[in-house]
C-alpha cells in the first residue's frame, strides 16, 4: 500500500474563495446540460421539463445542505467517500466509492454521445458514430500525453456558456412576445410547462430522477477543502450557492424554450430535440454558436472526466484495491496512468451502442445512491454519534437530512428497470471484490483514496 499524506502535508496552497469555487461548481456543471436531455425528459414527462427541475432542485438543496454540514466536519477531499467511511465505516465507505465509480465511468460516455448526436445533426452526412469514435481517440490520447490546461480554462468556458444563455434568453423572449400570448403558442396557461395539463406526478418524478445527472458538480466542490482559505466555512456556502444558481439557470432556459417551442411532439429526434427549439428560436445562427459552444464543452468535460476516472483507478491500483501491476503504474514516458487511461477509452467505446437516456439514468444511479449516505452520514453523526439534543439540531441534522433521503430515495426508485440491472450488477460485482479484498470480512476494507471523486 502506498504512503497516504494528508492536504496539510503535502503542501497544497489555500488559495481559493468563494467565486473560485461557485466558478469550479458551475464549469463542473456546465450551465449548458439542460439541452443534453432536454427531449429525453420533456418526452417523458409529457412537455413538462420546467416542473421535473423544479421537483430535482428542491431534492439538490436538501442534499447540498447535508454535504455542507459534512464538509465542517470533515474538511478534506473524498466527498461522499469519505462522509460515509467516517460515518459508517471502511465497508460502506468502499460500496459508496464504488458506487461513485460508475457516475465517473459513465460520465465520459454521455459527453461522447453529446458530441456524436449534435454534429451528425449539424452534418448528417457523416454518421454520428464516426465523431464519437473521433472524439474518444482524441481525449484519450491528449489524456495519455498528461494535457491539463483543461482546468484552467474553466472560467473562459464558463464566460462562453453566460453569453450564449443571454443571446438564448433574448431571443426566446422576443419569439414569446412576438406571439402576443402564451396561449398562441399552444400552451393553455404560463404555467403549463410546470405541472399543468394531465401529466401524472409519476412522469415528473421519473424526469427528475434522470436530471440529477444535471447537478454533478455541486458535491465536488467538496474535494477543493484542501485548497481553500476557510473550508470550513466557505465550502458548505458555495455549495449552496452553486446549487441554487445551476437550479434557477436550468429552470429558466428549460422554461424559456418550453414557452418558445411548445410543440415537443414534433422533435424530429429526443435525443437532439434541442436543436429543433434552437432553430425555431433563432434560426441556424443560434443553432450554429449552439454547436461550437456545446461541443467544445463536452469535449472539455470528456477530458476532464475521463482523467479523474482514470486517476481514481489508478489510486485503486496503487493502494491495492484493484491489481497494482495493471493499474498501478505510471507511463515511464509521460508520466501518466495510460493503461487506466486507455482502460477508460475503451469502455467509452459503449457510447456508440448506449442511447442517451439509458447513460443518463445510469449516472443518476450512482449519484442518487452517494447523495442518500451523505445525508444519512448527516444524521449519524450528528444525532447518534455526536448526541445533539434540543428542537434545533434535530430540525438541522435530522429533519432537513431525513427530507433529503426520503426525495433522493424517491427519486431513485423513478428510475427504469434496465438502470436498476446495470446498477444491481455493478453493486454486486463491488461487494464480490470487497468479499475478495477483505477475506470474507475477516479484514478492514482498504482506504480508497477518491480524491478527485464527486
Amino acid at each position: 500500500m502506498a504512503e497516504q499524506t494528508s492536504g496539510a502535508t503535502t503542501g497544497m496552497r489555500r488559495v481559493l474563495g468563494m467565486p473560485a469555487l461557485v466558478v469550479f461548481g458551475l464549469a463542473y456543471m456546465v450551465p449548458l446540460t439542460v439541452f443534453t436531455t432536454y427531449g429525453v425528459v420533456t418526452e417523458s414527462t409529457g412537455g413538462h421539463l420546467p416542473g421535473a427541475y423544479v421537483v430535482t432542485l428542491v431534492a439538490m438543496l436538501f442534499t447540498a445542505s447535508s454535504y455542507g454540514r459534512m464538509a465542517r466536519v470533515h474538511p478534506f477531499a473524498g466527498s461522499a467517500y469519505t462522509y460515509t467511511q467516517q460515518s459508517f465505516g471502511r465497508h460502506a465507505g468502499f460500496l459508496v466509492g464504488w458506487a461513485l465509480l460508475l457516475d465517473y465511468v459513465f460520465l465520459p460516455m454521455i459527453n461522447y454521445l453529446v458530441v456524436g448526436i449534435y454534429l451528425n445533426a449539424q452534418f448528417p452526412v457523416v454518421p454520428g458514430w464516426v465523431f464519437m469514435l473521433a472524439a474518444i481517440v482524441l481525449v484519450t490520447g491528449l489524456n495519455v500525453l498528461g494535457i491539463r490546461m483543461v482546468t484552467r480554462m474553466n472560467l473562459v468556458l464558463i464566460g462562453a456558456q453566460a453569453v450564449f444563455v443571454v443571446v438564448f434568453l433574448v431571443q426566446a423572449f422576443r419569439v414569446i412576445a412576438g406571439d402576443g400570448t402564451a396561449s398562441l403558442n399552444g400552451i393553455p396557461s404560463l404555467t403549463e410547462p410546470f405541472f399543468g395539463g394531465d401529466t401524472s406526478l409519476s412522469r415528473i418524478l421519473g424526469g427528475a430522477a434522470i436530471l440529477c445527472l444535471s447537478f454533478l458538480g455541486f458535491d465536488a466542490i467538496s474535494t477543493l477543502a484542501e485548497e481553500t482559505r476557510e473550508p470550513r466555512r466557505l465550502i458548505p456556502r458555495a455549495i449552496m450557492a452553486t446549487t441554487l444558481i445551476g437550479g434557477c439557470l436550468f429552470i429558466l432556459l428549460s422554461y424559456a424554450g418550453s414557452l418558445a417551442f411548445p410543440h415537443w411532439q414534433r422533435f424530429s429526434s429526443v435525443d437532439s430535440a434541442a436543436l429543433d427549439v434552437l432553430r425555431h428560436i433563432g434560426g441556424g445562427l443560434l443553432t450554429a454558436f449552439f454547436t461550437a459552444a456545446y461541443v467544445a464543452g463536452a469535449f472539455a468535460s470528456a477530458m476532464a472526466s475521463q482523467a479523474s476516472v482514470s486517476r481514481i483507478l489508478y489510486a485503486m491500483g496503487r493502494d491495492g484495491v484493484l491489481p497494482p501491476r495493471l493499474f498501478g503504474r505510471l507511463s515511464a514516458r509521460f508520466k501518466t496512468p495510460a493503461v487506466a487511461i486507455l482502460l477508460v477509452g475503451l469502455v467509452s467505446c459503449v457510447a456508440l451502442v448506449i442511447t442517451l437516456d439509458l447513460a443518463s439514468a445510469v449516472i443518476s444511479f450512482g449519484a442518487l445512491a452517494a447523495f442518500s449516505f451523505v445525508n444519512l452520514s448527516v444524521i449519524k453523526h450528528y444525532l447518534l454519534d455526536g448526541r445533539r439534543r434540543g428542537p434545533l439540531a434535530v430540525l438541522r441534522y435530522g429533519l432537513v437530512p431525513a427530507i433529503g433521503v426520503a426525495l433522493t430515495g424517491w427519486l431513485w426508485t423513478s428510475l427504469s428497470g434496465i438502470t436498476f440491472v446495470i446498477g444491481g450488477i455493478w453493486v454486486a460485482i463491488g461487494v464480490g471484490w470487497l468479499l475478495v479484498l477483505t477475506r470474507g470480512f475477516r479484514r478492514p476494507a482498504p482506504k480508497l483514496e477518491l480524491e478527485h471523486a464527486g
